[in-house]
């Protein structure tokens, strides 16, 4: 009896080990194969725009390959969809899985905005139209200025050293819960923009 059941345990941990490896490749991969696979770009879902450098694609590959179809959705949905014609709102494409806002506002001075993370969802975010400033730098090296609130799933920081990026449409920006960003800062002067923010959640 004793026999049997850890032959029983013994094949039940091998059988998890495998699908866990098979529903997540890239745990094994070294950064060479980790850097093909997302040059390669298929997850992209056959939209043209370029990702960031400051996308982490460790943490995009975990991600991805956890919830892929989400993440095949919304892209998808961004390689589609006529971005510039979207009124702006909310697009629900999985209910709270997934959803995209379409936003139109006017870029602020810096010392109007903060900071930002987020627990239970992943931004992909993409200027159509525009120019901004993003702030971009890892949570641990901010300081926590407003604690995170569940409701609105997002907590406020600020950092004595900024690294900022420049927001256009030939790039995207993914950010996940360790990256602090700063988005809507104006480069240059005030301007009009739109932007789609692609909510992707990460349970």
């Amino acid at each position: 009896m004793k026999t049997n059941l850890i032959i029983t345990l013994l094949v039940i941990i091998m059988t998890s080990g495998c699908n866990n490896k098979k529903n997540d490749p890239s745990r094994d991969w070294s950064e060479k194969e980790l850097s093909e696979w997302f040059s390669k770009g298929e997850w992209r879902q056959g939209w043209s725009v370029q990702p960031d450098e400051t996308v982490d694609k460790r943490e995009f590959a975990k991600q991805y390959f956890k919830n892929s179809e989400r993440w095949d959705k919304a892209f998808a949905f961004l390689n589609e969809q006529n971005l510039s014609a979207l009124d702006p709102g909310r697009y629900e494409l999985d209910g709270e899985n997934l959803f995209v806002n379409v936003e139109e506002y006017v870029t602020r001075n810096e010392e109007k905005t903060k900071y930002e993370a987020h627990r239970k969802y992943a931004d992909i975010q993409y200027l159509v139209a525009g120019e901004e400033k993003i702030g971009v730098k890892p949570l641990d090296e901010t300081t926590i200025t407003a604690p995170y609130d569940s409701k609105i799933d997002a907590s406020f920081s600020e950092t004595s050293s900024d690294n900022y990026r420049i927001a256009r449409p030939d790039r995207f920006f993914v950010f996940f819960p360790d990256d602090a960003h700063r988005p809507g800062v104006k480069s240059g002067e005030n301007q009009k923009v739109r932007k789609v923010v692609a909510k992707v959640r990460i349970d």
